[in-house]
């Protein structure tokens, strides 16, 4: 991995859009990663103050593909994980904020238990709203698999 590009913590980063190229890659992880056992990744959700926060929790030596995000977040990082994005791989430790370009959909290799908070302004009032707001493929995220949505 002579690629490998290092977020030290504490430091804010920029999670770009991904082109079709990358996207395609994220997807051709996700379809072989259907067909391995699948890891529960509790989804938590807070309303507060014009905000929608969701916080999951990677398991250290999973990978998780997120879905396509068509609006701008932000992305709290706490852990050590890997990320491919448009631009390689990168290794983020510790805490880190990333600034989220809408466009992008990412690979996360968790090397320890990572927690990650995506945040957006929202009017919406419900998680179903509020997923539907920050992507289309909103009928494969986890938490609606886990609540039976």
């Amino acid at each position: 991995m002579n690629d490998l590009m290092h977020a030290d913590r504490g430091t804010t980063f920029l999670l770009p859009f991904l082109g079709d190229d990358a996207v395609d890659a994220v997807r051709r992880l996700e379809n072989a990663s259907l067909e391995r056992p699948q890891v529960d990744i509790p989804t938590d959700h807070v309303f507060h103050a014009g905000m929608y926060a969701r916080t999951i929790m990677i398991p250290k030596g999973t990978v998780l593909t997120g879905a396509l995000i068509k609006i701008p977040t932000i992305l709290i990082i706490s852990g050590d994980t890997l990320i491919y994005g448009e631009y390689g791989i990168f290794r983020y430790t510790g805490y880190c904020v990333a600034v989220g370009e809408a466009g992008r959909k990412q690979a996360f290799h968790a090397l320890a238990d990572t927690y990650l908070t995506m945040l957006f302004p929202t009017d919406v009032k419900t998680v179903d709203e509020a997923e539907r707001q920050f992507t289309d493929e909103y009928e494969k995220l986890f938490a609606r698999r886990m609540e039976g949505r």
